[in-house]
């Protein structure tokens, strides 16, 4: 729980940061300290119209290869935990799709084919927005697209690239996945790289301890070139001494797309305190992310079980998953059903731990949200789009205020993004 004392020094922060701004809200806010004396109705009500008047951002939502076909149809309310349906329904109005593919062998064969691969996730997420449903979402590569496009009413898409390994040892590649819309890229993903040592290593590709120390030499010129075009740098599945490194390297602030914290969950794939401060420093943000084993420190049995379960169907990654048949996915959900009616999972309020947790240790100016749907994401209240109301309810019950609602759910991620915007602009003007 939050502490009466951080609530205060919040409080004034944020009426500092209204007076500054100028902002105004549609509607009087009610104060945290009212809400002791609101019924449950009046709570949800409150919520309700808070959630209408932000824009909820999603940070990570991953999507199959065939994402935007009639095998994977975004447009239809399906099996997926996200789709334009559920957005709408769940109040979800922009999401990063991601271009994500696993770590495989460095070799040209292997990064050429993962290459191809990743591009039609790219221009899966394009296809929605040019050809698909173009009034129904639109893609945006701005920060300021991101309102504009939702004042107009449609929902927003975005482009977030998982693990640069695809990409090879051409660098000019970053450029063109930056014109297809990437807005941030992880260096890695589970297991090193040729641009760094990832937070999870894989010892079927060799991995045996730290290969690097952190950055890669090459992995800094990665850092270079996304500063100079204005993506944002993820420090989700690094190493936390490439978090470091890669937060010092980068002149524009850095973001984690979806990485919840180590002091809560002590797992490689969580993010220190340390790591905490450094992007407290750089200016950036963190969005811890609704993944059960990240999100709530089960006993080994569960992780055994759900092991064994995974195993038993082949799975070793989200794709796999999203790759089940219907008949397949149907008894994986009903395997992992009885995995949770044994060890009860992760919920909505374990995972505003999180956020609590960053907002106390480095301040609110530097916690977002995110998902991991259909890429292993989703806890209980928040399985999938449909229910995002439901973070935002308990925000509420935390006692945010709705400025600080606003700042959680994207407004701290634009700020970066336009932090980013600008770096890009500065070092281009330099190159002239």
């Amino acid at each position: 729980m939050r502490f009466p004392t951080f609530r205060a020094s919040v409080l004034v922060l944020g009426a500092l940061l209204l007076a500054l701004a100028g902002c105004e809200t549609d509607e009087p806010e009610t104060p945290p300290a009212d809400r002791a004396e609101m019924s449950e109705d009046e709570i949800i009500e409150e919520a309700r119209a808070i959630h209408e008047r932000v824009i909820t951002i999603d940070t990570h939502i991953d999507i199959p290869f065939n994402f935007a076909t009639d095998e994977a149809d975004p447009g239809e309310r399906g099996r997926f935990q996200n789709d334009l349906p559920k957005m709408r329904e769940g109040g979800l109005d922009a999401g990063f799709f991601i271009a994500y593919h696993g770590q495989g062998e460095r070799t040209p064969e292997a990064t050429e084919e993962a290459w191809e691969r990743v591009l039609q996730k790219y221009h899966g997420v394009r296809r929605m927005t040019y050809e698909m449903y173009p009034d129904e979402i639109e893609f945006a590569y701005t920060a300021d697209d991101v309102e504009q496009i939702h004042g107009e009413g449609k929902l927003v898409a975005l482009i977030g690239m998982e693990n640069l390994w695809p990409i090879g040892d051409d660098l000019s590649r970053i450029e063109e996945v930056f014109d297809l819309g990437a807005r941030y890229i992880s260096v890695t993903h589970n297991g090193h790289n040729q641009f760094g040592d990832a937070a999870v290593e894989r010892a079927n590709l060799g991995d045996d301890g730290p290969e690097w120390g952190g950055l890669s030499p090459l992995g800094e010129q990665a850092i270079d070139e996304m500063n100079r075009l204005g993506i944002m740098v993820d420090l989700s599945h690094l190493a936390e001494t490439t978090a470091l490194d890669a937060i010092e390297r980068s002149r524009a602030p850095v973001m984690a797309s979806h990485s919840s914290v180590q002091g809560i969950v002590d797992i490689p794939r969580n993010i220190t305190d340390r790591t905490l401060e450094a992007v407290r420093d750089n200016g950036g943000v963190v969005h811890p992310t609704a993944l059960g084993s990240f999100v709530k420190q089960q006993p080994p049995e569960r992780a055994e079980r759900i092991a064994e379960v995974r195993d038993s169907f082949g799975i070793e990654s989200g794709a796999d998953i999203q790759a089940l048949s219907d008949e397949d996915r149907a008894a994986f959900d009903a395997a992992m059903a009885e995995v949770d009616e044994a060890f009860p999972p992760a919920n909505v309020a374990d995972f505003i731990d999180h956020v609590d947790y960053i907002v106390d240790l480095i301040g609110i100016e530097h916690v977002g949200i995110s998902s991991d749907f259909d890429g292993g994401g989703g806890v209980e209240g928040w399985m999938d789009s449909s229910e995002t109301f439901n973070v935002t309810l308990e925000l509420v019950r935390r006692g945010y205020t709705e400025e600080e609602i606003r700042m959680i759910w994207g407004g701290n991620l634009l700020r970066v993004m336009r932090g980013v915007e600008a770096t890009a602009a500065e070092i281009q003007a330099e190159g002239n």
